[in-house]
């Protein structure tokens, strides 16, 4: 099985570097560090299975937030990843283009399905809009037989979302809750597109496949066009605030996670993580540190501290 690379880890950075799992501050993800509020949440979404009617609505409030066209059908899931894992399995195995770099985890679930990776010839395709690492915003692609857009970014620049396409056929767009939410806990994601691959997916995840909480906070943050608006704009600041912070060149990123050229990511990451402050580095740079947002201001003061350390 090939090895997994994305952020988070503290477990093993603490076995690495000391310290208790709640001693470190995770900028290693792009998980918004200021999340939705929970509110309260039914006895009844804790102690029945979800009916149909709890997923109608979750569905129906993506739909809305989302601007789905008529024509696409929405499946909520227990995660993005979950749906990676299984797009593969759609089609038999053929060839497929994975521009990088970008997220693994889509390569990956390729490969374990038996796909061939290559851009010549290839029957899928799948584009990570904005782009995990360097927040690269993609035009329409062209149609294939499977064509993934992976949004799960793409709640911070809502006017570049290509859900439009969601109609296509073969056309399947990913959403994440767990990042512009806050909420990676709660394992809720969403796959728009194609009605015929939908139902697929839907049959391969299985009934109950999204907790009843999970669909009852979804539903409601999905609705809250408010917060949405507020949370945009209080993320552009703060990685504004990250930028000048790090005072490194700027390759790209999203508002929920910034990507830096510090020369020697490396050593970096080690000068951070001395002061129990991860950060996200990359098998295929030597230079690149991806850093998230502090959430509070003690977080941010903590940074700023350990960046005083850090040689420049």
């Amino acid at each position: 099985m090939e090895a997994a690379d994305h952020g988070g880890g503290i477990d093993a950075a603490a076995l690495a570097y000391g310290g208790r799992r709640a001693d470190w501050l995770d900028l290693s993800t792009g998980i918004n560090p200021v999340p939705y509020p929970l509110g309260a949440v039914s006895a009844d979404a804790w102690a029945t299975l979800p009916d149909a009617a709890a997923f109608a609505r979750i569905e129906a409030a993506a739909r809305r937030f989302w601007s789905v066209p008529t024509g696409a059908a929405v499946l909520a899931a227990p995660g993005a990843s979950a749906l990676i894992a299984r797009i593969p399995t759609l089609l038999a195995p053929a060839t497929a283009f994975v521009p990088g770099p970008t997220y693994n985890e889509h390569g990956r679930a390729f490969r374990a399905a038996g796909w061939t990776l290559a851009e010549d010839g290839a029957q899928a395709q799948v584009i990570v809009h904005p782009n995990n690492p360097d927040g690269r915003l993609w035009q329409a692609p062209p149609a294939r037989a499977l064509q993934i857009i992976d949004e799960s970014f793409c709640d911070v620049t809502p006017d570049a979302s290509l859900c439009h396409l969601a109609g296509r056929p073969g056309t399947l767009i990913l959403k994440s809750f767990g990042k512009f939410w806050g909420l990676a806990g709660l394992r809720l994601g969403f796959a728009i597109g194609d009605p015929a691959l939908i139902s697929r997916l839907a049959q391969m995840i299985g009934p109950w496949a999204v907790s009843g909480p999970a669909l009852e906070i979804g539903a409601r943050a999905l609705a809250d066009d408010a917060w949405a608006t507020t949370t945009r704009a209080r993320l552009a600041q703060d990685a504004a605030r990250l930028d000048q912070m790090i005072g490194a060149p700027v390759v790209g990123g999203t508002s929920l996670f910034r990507l830096y050229d510090v020369g020697d990511a490396a050593a970096f990451q080690d000068r951070l993580a001395k002061a129990h402050i991860w950060s996200r580095i990359f098998p295929y740079s030597s230079r690149w540190v991806r850093l998230g947002l502090p959430g509070t201001e003690a977080d941010w003061h903590r940074l700023q501290t350990a960046l005083e350390r850090v040689p420049g």
